[in-house]
């Protein structure tokens, strides 16, 4: 089965895994899904993340991150630009998330980034992802 929008495709699968409180999701690899993925390791969104290599295009196991209640830490995904319609944003019109709280993944110049790192660097691209 060919997946058009890989990201969407990424999103679902956390969205879906936490849903149903699993400890670790397994999605097929691609560099912009590692980047995204370091982006949400890097935040605090999931534990952490592997790459198992499979012969073909690879595998990452996404370990997802709960909190004391097993609540996950992640409440909310959501795809903002589609392969259908484009979004993009100077640095002066970076979107804020719930005004700060959560972030915007972006794809830039300068690489698949925050919303805050795209502000700093001041450099804009297409909004990828909301997540909070």
């Amino acid at each position: 089965m060919q997946i058009t929008d890989t990201i969407a495709d990424l999103l679902t699968r956390i969205r879906n895994a936490s849903t149903a409180k699993h400890a670790t999701v397994d999605v097929p690899a691609s560099n912009m899904k590692k980047s995204i993925t370091q982006i949400l390791v890097d935040e605090g969104y999931v534990k952490n993340f592997t790459v198992i290599e499979d012969g073909k295009q690879g595998i990452i196991r996404i370990t997802l991150k709960y909190d004391e209640n097993r609540n996950s830490v992640i409440t909310g995904l959501r795809r903002v630009s589609k392969p259908g319609l484009r979004i993009y944003a100077s640095c002066e019109d970076m979107p804020k998330v719930i005004k700060g709280m959560g972030i915007a993944i972006v794809s830039t110049s300068k690489g698949v980034i925050t919303d805050k790192k795209a502000r700093e660097l001041n450099v804009g691209g297409e909004v990828l992802a909301f997540i909070w």
